[in-house]
């Protein structure tokens, strides 16, 4: 019979993370991504250029009773990180963990790059939590589907298991489009074990049948538009992503979950695949390499979309342990436990690199001595801090320059200036923080913005962020740099960036609009 505390106990361990995301919760400045995002919110529909809608149906209702504040914003994905450990921890207990597997598992994944996913406000803290929910859903579905009335299907119970499966996944659809890997993994899992008897039951079908109904509406605003994303993902793969092979595809794996925890997740799928009473839970490992093999076929994914599937992996590594802690006498049976502890000490102590938890030059100086500093993902300059740090810094300053620039314009331009954006981060601040000041719109031709399009803008006069003279000159007769935006941290090409105001559309604006579309 469980005892209280160990029902608290999963809670327990979620902590650590939590302290850490709310110690950060206003470090640094907005994140790119978060500011593109609450543009979104403004122009709700059932998909965008460069993802599924549900993240941002979430934020809208967030913004609506919260507001836009870096607390507001933040608030709930740290709350989601602790939520998604306690199912972490969980996971473990339900493979047969006790303490010790259930605290390898939970602390070992807070420490991980999850920490940076749940700082911020993205699809990406979603999907991780849906991920790890799925994997309770299968377990319970194939733990009911062991009934010998479910091998026709004539049991309710695990039907009603198999369609909540398929409402997480769909679900996690409608969130990220990546659940289509967790999709292919569960199926060459089940197809890879004994589990494939399953298969003969009406039961995984209906839940795959069920997860693509609740994705439709996105399937179908795709149709309607022309299938932009397609578009998006071949010219990120082509012009943006770095393209990686197999061992710089684990190499980076060991970064992003953090170096010193590598022995646990090897140790994990190395336990699910062989070891006597974990290898019935092979389906993890099973889902884990047929995920990583999809991203490595990719060759240009971003290592930390494989972060979801390693819960089970860590989950396993901790019940590895716990099993030499039962061995009474040994060696090894003494010091695992110990060893664990301190690893887990070890990957705490690296929690900075995750979370923006030192000023700037701290942290250069802490990754610098450590040797650490985050590979880039991106074909990009990078300065003194890494894309994910950079990305916070500069918008501040960006609106305060574009406001100078706009209050300097006669009243006749001020009343019918836009703001020009050459990516969506730049347009995604003068909307939220430039909202504050006063500003004009933003338009860009950067993914969802270029859908969103001009409005009412004429095209007589607009304020632009970046470019060059010569480039800014084939749209407008006239064209003079009015200021510069300067910021240390923010990333090369936002720091030391000129803006312009060009007057006179050398163009119709349905013509120059198309000329702009840029979807990467």
């Amino acid at each position: 019979m469980d005892r209280p505390s160990d029902r608290l106990f999963p809670l327990l361990l979620a902590l650590p993370l939590l302290l850490l995301e709310l110690a950060s919760l206003t470090a640094y400045g907005y994140f790119r991504d978060e500011l593109y995002y609450l543009a979104s919110t403004e122009h709700l529909a059932f998909g965008y250029v460069d993802h599924p809608p549900l993240a941002i149906w979430i934020l809208a209702a967030i913004r609506a009773g919260l507001g836009d504040s870096l607390v507001a914003l933040r608030i709930v994905p740290a709350l989601l990180g602790a939520a998604t450990i306690v199912l972490v921890a969980h996971l473990a207990r339900r493979m047969g963990g006790g303490r010790v597997a259930q605290t390898v598992a939970a602390l070992g994944f807070s420490f991980t790059a999850a920490a940076s996913i749940f700082h911020f406000y993205s699809m990406n803290a979603w999907d991780v939590f849906l991920w790890v929910l799925a994997f309770h859903c299968l377990l319970t579905a194939l733990e009911r589907s062991g009934d010998p009335a479910a091998a026709s299907g004539s049991s309710p119970e695990p039907l009603r298991s198999w369609l909540l499966l398929g409402a997480v996944l769909g679900l996690g659809l409608l969130n990220k489009i990546s659940v289509l890997w967790l999709g292919v993994g569960i199926l060459a899992a089940l197809l890879l074990t004994r589990h494939r008897r399953v298969l003969k039951s009406p039961g995984p079908w209906l839940a795959g049948v069920l997860a693509l109904l609740l994705f439709s509406p996105y399937l179908i605003w795709q149709t309607a538009h022309g299938w932009p994303t397609i578009e998006f993902v071949q010219n990120a793969t082509r012009l943006k992503m770095v393209r990686v092979g197999v061992l710089d595809f684990f190499a980076n794996q060991v970064f992003t979950l953090n170096p010193v925890l590598a022995p646990f997740w090897l140790l994990g799928l190395g336990a699910l695949l062989f070891l006597p009473g974990v290898r019935r839970f092979r389906l993890f490992a099973w889902i884990y390499l047929t995920v990583a093999a999809i991203l490595i076929a990719g060759g240009g994914s971003r290592p930390v979309y494989l972060l979801p599937a390693y819960p089970p992996l860590l989950a396993a590594a901790g019940l590895a342990i716990e099993r030499l802690t039962e061995r009474p006498g040994g060696v090894v049976g003494r010091w695992a436990p110990r060893a664990a502890i301190a690893y887990l000490v070890a990957a705490a102590a690296l929690a900075p690199i995750a979370v923006p938890l030192l000023p700037p030059e701290q942290f250069v100086a802490f990754a610098r001595t450590l040797g650490m500093m985050p590979p880039a993902q991106e074909r990009m300059e990078l300065a003194e801090l890494p894309q994910f740090y950079a990305d916070h810094f500069g918008w501040p300053e960006m609106v305060a320059e574009v406001e100078r620039v706009y209050r300097e314009l006669p009243p006749e331009d001020r009343a019918r200036v836009k703001v020009f954006g050459q990516n969506y981060g730049e347009a995604g601040a003068i909307d939220v923080l430039g909202r504050r000041r006063a500003l004009p719109g933003a338009i860009s031709g950067h993914n969802s913005y270029w859908l969103w399009g001009p409005g009412e803008w004429d095209g007589e006069v607009l304020i632009i962020l970046g470019g060059d003279l010569e480039g800014n000159r084939e749209f407008f007769e006239e064209v003079v740099r009015a200021g510069t935006v300067r910021s240390r941290w923010a990333i090369p090409y936002e720091n030391d960036l000129p803006v312009w105001v060009g007057r006179r559309l050398k163009m119709p604006v349905e013509e120059a609009w198309e000329r702009v579309r840029r979807f990467i």
